[in-house]
């Protein structure tokens, strides 16, 4: 499987810019998939706009599920990330801060989105 977008192709079809996926490193697969569910969560939490509260993308319900999925990619690969680990893991709890702040009735410590992963984050 590869990766291709015909608009970056050259005249003859072929594209210097696709990477099969096999050639890929482990820990470049798993930080963009961390990566992208960091964005999500955060357009789901409404931090793109001035005022969060008032966003259009705000939506807790679908963030807590995004922020549950990167807390277990992340408890589930830390080990493999290297100096990748402590960047992704401050995102993290960037998030489910973020999503306690948002929370009009937060979480208990403990049982907020992906605490069951990381523990509780204050």
């Amino acid at each position: 499987m590869s990766e291709n977008f015909e608009a970056d192709q050259t005249t003859d079809g072929a594209n210097p810019d696709v990477r099969e996926l096999s050639e890929v490193p482990a820990v470049e697969v798993i930080s963009r998939a961390a990566v992208m569910l960091m964005s999500s969560a955060a357009e789901k939490l409404g931090l793109s706009d001035a005022d969060p509260s008032s966003s259009p993308y705000l939506d807790l319900d679908e963030a807590r599920r995004v922020i549950t999925a990167l807390a277990g990619l992340v408890t589930a690969s830390v080990e493999y990330l290297g100096p990748h680990a402590g960047p992704i893991r401050e995102g993290l709890q960037a998030l489910q801060r973020a999503f306690r702040e948002a929370s009009s009735h937060p979480d208990e410590p403990g049982k907020g989105p992906g605490e069951k992963f990381t523990g509780p984050v204050y």
